[in-house]
Order: structure tokens, then sequence, then C-alpha cells
């Protein structure tokens, strides 16, 4: 079997205010901004292999997020990866950023959701997958 996908590219999130998502990014997630326009930007970690973020404000928008109905959890459609998961929660609490709770096993895996300004949920995890 051919392979022609070898990674993920780019991320697209709908915003209502690029401006207020650029800010929200950059910050909360030290990204840079490679490239903006009048109604998108392109932001990256400037890393080899991790997908860019592209931001495009429209006038329909729908946040982000689906409802697990058999775990009853609203999921995420992003995790972003960091091996400093306590510090960053509490990082972005302290930025009045909405968090949900944060989970961690016996193990110290876990992770926790958040919400940019337009409420699409994100989440932050610990766990780095073969590959990564």
């Amino acid at each position: 079997m051919t392979h022609f996908i070898s990674r993920i590219s780019t991320i697209e999130i709908p915003v209502s205010n690029l401006e207020t998502s650029i800010d929200f990014y950059t910050t909360v997630l030290g990204v840079f901004t490679d490239f903006k326009g009048e109604k998108a930007a392109m932001l990256s970690f400037h890393q080899k292999g991790v997908p860019t973020i592209y931001l495009v404000e429209t006038e329909d928008f729908q946040p982000l997020s689906f409802f697990n109905n058999q775990s009853k959890i609203e999921h995420s459609i992003i995790d972003f990866y960091t091996p400093l998961l306590k510090d960053f929660y509490k990082f972005l609490e302290k930025k009045n950023i909405e968090v949900g709770p944060l989970n961690i096993n016996e193990e110290g895996i876990g992770g926790f959701g958040f919400k940019d300004p337009d409420g699409n949920l994100l989440s932050a995890c610990n766990v780095e997958h073969l590959g990564q």
C-alpha cells in the first residue's frame, strides 16, 4: 500500500476576531506569526514536523469541540503537548483563561481542556506518541 501523507501540515481554526486570537495564541502557546492578512493568519511553532495553525476570521463561526455520548465528556479536536502540564495549567489560571479539571493518572500522564477567546475547546496533555 502506498502512503501519500506523512504528517499533518496545518490546523485551521475559525475565529471571530483575528487580532484578539493572534494575541491569545502567540501569548498562550508561544507560537510565531509567520503571515498576517486582513482576515487570516498563519502561526507556527518553528519546529520541524509540527503543524502550523491557520486562524481564519469568519462571521459563520461555530466553536470547535464535540460531545462524546458514551463518556459524556466534551472533547477538543486539538491536543497540545507540554512536558510541564501542571505549570501550564497554573499559567492559564493566572491569565484567567477558562480551564477544565486537571486530570493526571498514577503514572503522571494526563491533560486538561481550555478555551480560546471564541470558546474553541483546546486541550493540553503530556502524552508523547510513537514518532513524536
